[in-house]
């Protein structure tokens, strides 16, 4: 009789441009969420979650037909009802619809603060994902640039408190509706004249997005952009008062910034400040991020509420990918537990487990160790490097506690455990 053979099975992969993240990655991870949520309360940015899919048109409409994401990177289905719907790829549409469906507008200004994850369907690359994940702050319903520099003086105070050095925020003006309207009429003179010699792409975006050309990577593109129209010279008054009054907060708040005139937005509600923190040249956070230097970026994007149907509404945001801050974090260890209880002998696993209980309850993180060789338990638990280690076994039918600990740990283990 010939024995019959167990199938293979084949396990799955993962999808490509995704991570599962764990270990020293996990918990960097973990630090650059748990400070963003820290500083998040101190500045008083009220926490937001948001839908993970939103319907096409919300991204499609606020974000721009002509936009790479739109047209080629977003993850979009119809449902079963046979609605477009798209997987998130950047928190600031969905906030902006929210505050237009639910009534924001009565908390006005309103400060939020998110993180989570957002989905791109793109060339995966270091620090790049197709499931990746941002923290994001946005202000809306503050037209003074007061809110600018909060937003920004935040962001630099995340950056520091993760240990990240060598990081300057780069800063242009892309100027009020009038500065901007001059300033992209000249740029399509400017450029119009040698459409020939330009990328394909730079064709492409001449009429409908010309600001788009001036941070083309393309070296086609790039021998034009140095010498094309400057913002500064169609500024208005206005649009240089508020631009003043953003570099004077910064100045004031001890934000070190660096004009940076080829920094742009391309999307026409856009407006003043755009910015971006980038790692110095040659710095260590430039080595490890390679060509995917910035960091954090953002602007004010005071038009984009009409977009959806709302009224205008001024607004400004920044976001900043969670994976790429992790890098720079570095590995990061698991803190050791406050306290190790070791059972020495099986029938005091009971005991065990309520002495856990009492000393969670009173905020003291805790394991147990209660398998393998009884005699080697409590060994086990001195190379685990906990702080405080209680050990307990039988002795003379009674139940014995030692305990092992910093000095200023004793008093409190046995003030919990008694």
């Amino acid at each position: 009789m010939s024995k019959s053979k167990t199938p293979s099975v084949k396990t799955p992969q993962a999808i490509r441009g995704t991570q599962d993240i764990f270990g020293p990655e996990a918990e960097a991870f973990a630090f650059v969420v748990e400070t963003f949520e820290r500083v998040r309360k101190l500045y008083r940015f009220r926490r937001v979650e948001m839908p993970v899919f939103e319907k096409t048109e919300v991204f499609a409409r606020s974000i721009g037909e002509t936009t790479d994401i739109v047209s080629k990177e977003m993850y979009s289905f119809e449902d079963r009802g046979g609605e477009s719907l798209t997987l998130r790829p950047e928190f600031t549409a969905g906030i902006a619809r929210a505050f237009l469906t639910n009534g924001w507008q009565q908390h006005a200004p309103l400060k939020v603060g998110t993180h989570g994850p957002l989905f791109r369907y793109e060339r995966p690359q270091k620090g790049r994902y197709r499931q990746f994940h941002q923290i994001d702050a946005e202000i809306i319903g503050a037209a003074e640039p007061q809110a600018d520099v909060e937003l920004l003086a935040m962001a630099d105070q995340i950056i520091r408190e993760l240990g990240i050095e060598d990081v300057t925020l780069h800063l242009n003006t892309l100027g009020d509706g009038d500065s901007r309207d001059a300033w992209r009429a000249a740029l399509i003179e400017y450029f119009g004249a040698v459409k020939d010699e330009l990328s394909e792409d730079s064709q492409e975006r001449l009429e409908k997005n010309p600001l788009r050309i001036l941070d083309s990577k393309d070296r086609r593109d790039q021998k034009f952009v140095a010498d094309a129209p400057k913002i500064d010279a169609y500024l208005s008054d206005e649009a240089t008062a508020f631009f003043d009054a953003v570099t004077s907060g910064l100045d004031a708040a001890g934000v070190k910034w660096k004009r940076a005139e080829s920094l742009v937005r391309g999307l026409d509600y856009y407006r003043h400040t755009a910015f971006e923190f980038i790692p110095d040249e040659g710095s260590a956070a430039a080595d490890a991020l390679g060509s995917q230097s910035t960091i954090l970026g953002g602007g004010r994007y005071d038009g984009l509420m009409e977009s959806l149907g709302g009224a205008p509404t001024p607004a400004v945001g920044w976001a900043a990918g969670i994976e790429r801050l992790a890098m720079l974090v570095g590995e990061k260890g698991e803190a050791p537990a406050d306290a190790t209880v070791v059972v020495e002998d099986d029938s005091l696993i009971t005991e065990g487990v309520r002495s856990l209980g009492r000393l969670r309850a009173e905020g003291l993180s805790a394991e147990m160790i209660a398998s393998g060789s009884p005699r080697k338990r409590f060994d086990k638990a001195v190379k685990a490097g906990a702080r405080a280690i209680v050990g307990l076994s039988v002795q003379d039918g009674e139940t014995n506690v030692r305990i092992k600990a910093e000095d200023d740990m004793t008093a409190r283990i046995k003030a919990v455990l008694n």
